[in-house]
């Protein structure tokens, strides 16, 4: 599994929720790239189709609220997102990224630190960001190893196949 990511910022701002992430009226679409390509349409109809895969995705606090609807952890993923980067996470949202094997970290100020188009690297386990522009190093608190070992195993279904079996 992927620990460090690089790429240009998609920054985004605070309270964005998972009806912006995924809106609702599209909650029919079953096909998980059908539901990437809607991705973020919420903020912006084209995001989708010009976001690079594997990209960062930047945001300020609460990111994911809402409803606790997967679907948003779902198009992030088949978005393309490698990882998000956030002040603050609401907490079913986190819960659903990580069980769903999407990266996110926690970073105090970093939508103060990030512009969009900035190239940055994320370190999950070290918990570090660099900023390519600014040269400016932010340290945030790592992935806990209960969340690592969900990631690793691609998320929390697949993890409990390993352990239990199918």
């Amino acid at each position: 599994m992927e620990t460090k990511f690089s790429g240009k910022a998609l920054v985004l701002g605070k309270n964005i929720d998972t009806d912006q992430i995924f809106p609702g009226r599209y909650l029919e679409i079953v096909d998980p790239v059908e539901i990437g390509k809607l991705c973020l349409c919420g903020v912006d109809p084209n995001i989708a189709g010009k976001f690079t895969k594997g990209g960062v995705i930047v945001a300020g606090t609460n990111f994911g609220c809402g409803s606790s609807r997967e679907h948003a952890a779902i198009a992030l993923l088949n978005m393309g997102a490698g990882v998000v980067v956030a002040e603050s996470f609401a907490r079913i949202f986190f819960r659903n990224a990580i069980n769903l094997g999407l990266p996110l970290i926690t970073c105090s100020g970093i939508s103060e630190k990030v512009q969009a188009g900035d190239e940055i690297t994320v370190d999950i386990l070290e918990g570090k960001i660099n900023n390519i522009r600014s040269g400016e190093t932010l340290s945030c608190p790592p992935m806990s190893s209960h969340a690592m070992s969900i990631l690793s195993a691609g998320g929390i279904k697949p993890l409990f196949r390993q352990k239990y079996g199918s």
